[in-house]
């Protein structure tokens, strides 16, 4: 097969529509959790929220059987992440390139300790973005990711079909 033909695909079918019943229970489940984020860090007044924490919502919630979606990976994927980016922006550089070793390495992170959470991706993007202080690793990234884990715990649970997590 050509290069070029690759980019048509596999003609792979598409994977199945899910229920309404199962569309309804990640609803929910996805409202609670960005809800509770949310009106804790109106409340509070403490930026509890990432960009990439949608993202991982999404993982947690659509797809809480994979190990993107386990705790381990969750909380060390945002941690890592966030770590590169902040190292690489205070240590290295500001610039274009510096934030580009920092999404490399912190991938190459995740992998070669096994919490990748491709949420996590964006977060070297995100604090070179904001210019993030070093108390960005605890608020938001490691406050945010433990709430967000403690939800899926509880809510995921609440379903018969569901068994979550699947290991820590």
């Amino acid at each position: 097969m050509s290069y070029i033909k690759k980019f048509m695909g596999q003609s792979a079918p598409l994977p199945s529509r899910a229920n309404f019943t199962d569309i309804s229970f990640v609803w929910l489940g996805a409202f609670l959790a960005a809800a509770i984020i949310s009106a804790l860090a109106f409340y509070s007044k403490q930026p509890l929220i990432l960009g990439s924490f949608g993202a991982s919502i999404f993982v947690l919630f659509i797809l809480p059987d994979t190990p993107f979606a386990q705790p381990r990976n969750v909380i060390g994927g945002h941690l890592i992440s966030t770590l590169s980016g902040l190292v690489f922006f205070h240590m290295v550089s500001p610039e274009w390139w510096s934030m580009a070793l920092a999404l490399a390495t912190a991938l190459s992170l995740m992998q070669l300790l096994r919490v990748s959470h491709p949420p996590a991706g964006s977060n070297p993007f995100i604090v070179f973005l904001v210019a993030a202080n070093w108390d960005f690793l605890i608020m938001p990234t490691l406050i945010g990711a433990l709430l967000l884990i403690l939800v899926a715990l509880f809510y995921n649970n609440l379903s018969s079909q569901r068994h979550y997590p699947k290991y820590w």
